[in-house]
C-alpha cells in the first residue's frame, strides 16, 4: 500500500489526512502538523490554497485512490534569457574563509545593528530611514563577493529572538548571494540586499499575536497577516525610495510560479524576477530558522523541498540557481560523519559541494571534543584506521543539545 500520495484538490474526501501542501506551510493558515478532512467546508478551504495536496492514507479514515496527476514540466531557461537586460558576470573566490570571516562578522554586526535601529525606529512610528538601509548592506555585499560563505555562516548563527529583525537580515544575505551565483553587477546585488531587508517590514504594523500564533489562523486573521504586504509598499514608497526592483519585491514576494500566491493570483514571468528571487529566499530562511510557531528544520532538508515545489511555487531555474548557491550542505549545517562523529560545516567548495570543510564538534559516541578540530573533507579523505570519510546525514538544529550560536572560531 502506498502510504502518501499527491493529490489533486479537486479529488480530495472527507477522512483524508493531509501530510503535506503543494506549497509551504507558511503561506496557509492551515496548522503545520497535518489535518484530518472532517467536512466540505475543509476541503472548499484547501482549495483556495492549494492545487496538490499530499494524504497520508495510514493516517487517513479511507483508502487510497488508484492514479496521482503528474506536474507538467516546460524546457529550462538559461540565466541571460531570464535576465535579458542585464550584462551578467561570472564571481570568484577572491578570499578564503579564514581571511575572509573576520570581515563578514564586522559587516553582518553593521548590518544587524542597523537593523535593529531600523526596525526599532519603524516600531515606535517613525519614518523609514532610507540612507542607513542602504549604508547598512553595502559591507555585507563587498564580503558575499569576495566569498560568500562566512556571511552565510553568521545568516545561520542569527539568533531566535525578534524573528521578523532576524529574518529580515538572513533574506538580504541569501538574496545577495543568489544574485552573485546568478552573476547580477553590483548594482543589482544592492537592490537585493535592501529589498530583503524590506520587504517584510509591513508585519511591523501587524498584530504580533497573529504573526506568533501557533494555532490555524482563521480566514480573517490570515487576511490580517496577508496585508502585511500592502503595508510594505506604502511604508516603502511614503520613505522616499524610488527602487521599482525594492518595491516589487516586497508587493510581489507572495506570489507564486502557479499563480496561487497574493495579493494578485500572478503567475510566470508576470511576477517581476526580484520578487521571484525574494520568494525563494523568504521561504528559506523562514523554514531553516526557529519561529514562534514551528521549529528549523535542516538546510539539506530545506533544499529538497525548494526543489519539490520549484515549477509550482518558484520559478525552477533560479531554484537551481539559488541550490547551486547555498549547497546541499550550507555553511553552518550541522552534519554526521561517516566516523560517526558530528560536525558543522564552515565553507564549502563550488566544485565538490558533498565535502566541504567542517568543524568536528562532538566525537563517535556523541561526547563533546575538548578541542574542536577543523577538518577539510576534500584533502582528509579516510580515517585514521582507513575507512572512507565522508557525511552521511544532515541533523536537526540543535542536534544532541549543540548551540550553533554559541561556538566561537
Amino acid at each position: 500500500m502506498i502510504e502518501i500520495l499527491k493529490v489533486h484538490t479537486s479529488e480530495l474526501k472527507l477522512g483524508m489526512f493531509v501530510s503535506n501542501l503543494d506549497r509551504p506551510w507558511l503561506d496557509t493558515p492551515f496548522s503545520l502538523q497535518g489535518f484530518r478532512i472532517e467536512s466540505t467546508g475543509d476541503i472548499e478551504r484547501i482549495q483556495r490554497y492549494c492545487q496538490f495536496v499530499y494524504i497520508d492514507f495510514k493516517k487517513s479514515a479511507i483508502e487510497e485512490p488508484q492514479v496521482a496527476r503528474e506536474a507538467n514540466r516546460r524546457p529550462r531557461r538559461t540565466k541571460q534569457q531570464i535576465f535579458h537586460d542585464r550584462h551578467l558576470k561570472t564571481y570568484a573566490d577572491s578570499a578564503g574563509w579564514t581571511e575572509e570571516y573576520p570581515q563578514a562578522k564586522a559587516a553582518v554586526r553593521e548590518l544587524s545593528q542597523g537593523v535593529d535601529s531600523i526596525f526599532d525606529s519603524v516600531t515606535r512610528g517613525g519614518p523609514l530611514d532610507v540612507i542607513k538601509v542602504k549604508k547598512s548592506v553595502d559591507p555585507m555585499i563587498d564580503s558575499i563577493t569576495r566569498n560568500p560563505d562566512a556571511c552565510m555562516w553568521l545568516a545561520r548563527m542569527k539568533q531566535e529572538d525578534q524573528y521578523t529583525y532576524r529574518h529580515s537580515l538572513g533574506a538580504s544575505i541569501w538574496a545577495v548571494a543568489l544574485g552573485r551565483q546568478l552573476g547580477l553587477p553590483r548594482s543589482d546585488l544592492r537592490s537585493l540586499a535592501v529589498g530583503g531587508l524590506l520587504f517584510d517590514v509591513g508585519k511591523l504594523r501587524v498584530d504580533r499575536r497573529l504573526l506568533q500564533a501557533s494555532r490555524a489562523l482563521s480566514d480573517d486573521e490570515f487576511q490580517q497577516v496577508q496585508d502585511h504586504v500592502r503595508l510594505g509598499v506604502t511604508m516603502i514608497q511614503d520613505s522616499g525610495l524610488m527602487n521599482s526592483d525594492v518595491v516589487d519585491m516586497a508587493a510581489y514576494h507572495h506570489e507564486r510560479h502557479d499563480g496561487s500566491g497574493y495579493p494578485n493570483g500572478l503567475s510566470g514571468d508576470a511576477i517581476p524576477v526580484f520578487a521571484r528571487i525574494a520568494a525563494i529566499v523568504d521561504c528559506y530562511d523562514a523554514i531553516t530558522s526557529h519561529r514562534s510557531y514551528a521549529r528549523a528544520i535542516p538546510p539539506s532538508t530545506a533544499i529538497k523541498m525548494l526543489y519539490e515545489w520549484k515549477d509550482v511555487d518558484f520559478q525552477g531555474e533560479l531554484v537551481e540557481e539559488f541550490i547551486q548557491a547555498v549547497g546541499i550542505y550550507p555553511a553552518g549545517s550541522l552534519v554526521e560523519l561517516s566516523s560517526g562523529e558530528v560536525a558543522v560545516v564552515v565553507a564549502e567548495y563550488r566544485t565538490r559541494r558533498l565535502r566541504p570543510q567542517v568543524m568536528v564538534l562532538l566525537d563517535a559516541d556523541k561526547q563533546p571534543l575538548t578541542h574542536v578540530r577543523q577538518l577539510d573533507l576534500l584533502q582528509c579523505t579516510h580515517t585514521d584506521d582507513g575507512e572512507r570519510l565522508e557525511i552521511v546525514s544532515s541533523l536537526e538544529p540543535e542536534a544532541y543539545g549543540i548551540d550553533l550560536t554559541g561556538i566561537q572560531l
